[in-house]
């Protein structure tokens, strides 16, 4: 069922906050202050976001419960899941049918089982990528940043040919793009922060040279000439000081590494045919083979997406039980074995993986904090068809998160929901605050590290009060 919602205000709002820190009557370099903080000791230098993006439901994933085999005529109220479990390394954790090879390397991270999804008036895709990503409810008056941008100007790129902030397979052309630009930027932090994008790793080497058939000189020509139209738009006229000098050095950034040997990072032909087959399992898992690649090369920040397309992937509206078990084939020895290369290179310890989604699902309910009775939408109550078998509603109240590297606990669980549904939390309630405070304090950057804009203070977790959970850490 496709979500309804008031777009435009959402939009309007967003291209509003840009547009007004452009045109600022003052230059935006007097009102963005740099405030960054003394950084602390730290156990992380990168982070990998693997980011399910649709709603992967936790109780078909990481947190299965009663299993319940599909037959004609089953009542729907019963199921609580669609895949039998499966035991992992860890004693008495099972995970759902299809994710054998990361429960085999769950001894060396944390499985939380009780992120809890905000309350932002409607379960929606846009609204709560937006959220999770920039820890800050949408609409915003300012353009919020990215984490990756916070971490990208906090700590700047630890190899300076490599960008800083990457993303990785998601295309932003296709419907509800315009939402999903809302938050693949650096926001008000400027253009040099944020992400650069490669939509398919497999053309990726071709975000980082010339078009076909261009030399160098031409190339240079065209971007000389790039600078000048710039100049002479209404970005030049109207934009800041401080975010014309931001976007120059972005540009020059993608010109340094297109002329470095670290672009080869970027060329998955390149990779051993053995290493390479592993990671095949389509975009995403071709995306976590160059994580790997670039965490090797000094990337800051790597976000790698299933992509969120509507209705697609883990956007299991319908036929959720075969589409999560396509998802689970895509993701579950790709993650895996970028957990066993980065440790056996060595930079594990120093890497923070995350594997997240937006929210959850539900079979039955389109659930959210609070709600004890709530809407059943698009489902029969008797089953008779295996489209109908599967988690297909939005759900906000439970799901998981896993983290692994960079400093977090080894072989450890955290939080618990309720066996019966709407399995919602019930113990150790986490929330993005939480987690992303959690990010921050593993790479050493302070819980009050914030930006000056417009005369107040804009903290990367919101009025910066929310503090990490320290018993994620070792």
């Amino acid at each position: 069922m496709r979500d309804k919602w008031n777009r435009r205000d959402f939009l309007r709002t967003a291209s509003a906050a840009t547009m007004s820190a452009l045109a600022a009557g003052a230059p935006l370099s007097s009102l963005l202050s740099s405030c960054q903080s003394a950084h602390k000791e730290s156990s992380a230098d990168t982070v990998i976001l693997l980011w399910m993006a649709g709603g992967m439901a936790h109780t078909d994933t990481f947190d299965p419960k009663i299993y319940t085999p599909f037959k004609k005529g089953m009542d729907s109220n019963g199921v609580l899941s669609t895949f039998k479990p499966v035991p992992t390394i860890l004693d008495g954790i099972n995970f759902s049918e299809g994710l054998e090879s990361i429960g085999q390397v769950m001894d060396r991270g944390t499985l939380i089982r009780s992120y809890m999804a905000a309350d932002l008036g409607h379960i929606l895709h846009a609204r709560h990528q937006y959220h999770w990503h920039t820890c800050y409810e949408p609409p915003q008056t300012v353009a919020a940043p990215h984490i990756g941008s916070w971490i990208a100007r906090e700590l700047g790129p630890k190899n300076p040919v490599i960008p800083a902030f990457i993303n990785i397979g998601q295309r932003l052309t296709l419907g509800e793009g315009e939402e999903l630009k809302a938050f693949h930027t650096a926001g008000f932090l400027g253009s040099e922060f944020g992400p650069f994008m490669i939509a398919d790793p497999t053309a990726g080497l071709d975000a980082v040279k010339p078009p076909a058939g261009m030399s160098f000189q031409r190339f240079e020509r065209r971007n000389q000439l790039y600078n000048d139209l710039i100049s002479g738009s209404a970005f030049g006229e109207f934009g800041s000081d401080y975010q014309k000098e931001s976007l120059r050095r972005a540009m020059e950034q993608s010109y340094m590494l297109l002329k470095s040997p670290e672009a080869k990072a970027f060329d998955l032909n390149s990779e051993p045919k053995a290493s390479y087959d592993i990671y095949n399992t389509g975009k995403f898992g071709l995306g976590c083979l160059m994580a790997r690649r670039l965490t090797q090369q000094g990337a800051r920040f790597i976000s790698v997406t299933t992509e969120y397309v509507p209705f697609e992937g883990w956007d299991t509206h319908e036929n959720g039980h075969t589409r999560a078990a396509e998802m689970k084939r895509q993701i579950d020895k790709p993650i895996a074995q970028l957990i066993k290369d980065l440790e056996q290179s060595g930079h594990l310890d120093r890497t923070l993986i995350i594997v997240a989604s937006e929210f959850s699902r539900d079979m039955m309910l389109e659930g959210r904090p609070g709600a004890e009775v709530l809407e059943q939408v698009d489902q029969p109550d008797i089953i008779n068809d295996i489209k109908h078998y599967g988690m297909h509603r939005h759900f906000t109240d439970g799901g998981s998160i896993l983290m692994f590297g960079g400093g977090i606990r080894k072989g450890s669980t955290y939080g618990k929901t309720a066996d019966e549904r709407p399995c919602k939390t019930i113990e150790k309630p986490i929330r993005i605050e939480q987690i992303h405070q959690t990010i921050y304090h593993a790479l050493g950057i302070e819980q009050e590290a914030h930006a000056v804009i417009e005369g107040r203070p804009f903290y990367t977790t919101p009025d910066g009060v929310h503090k990490a959970e320290l018993e994620l850490l070792a």
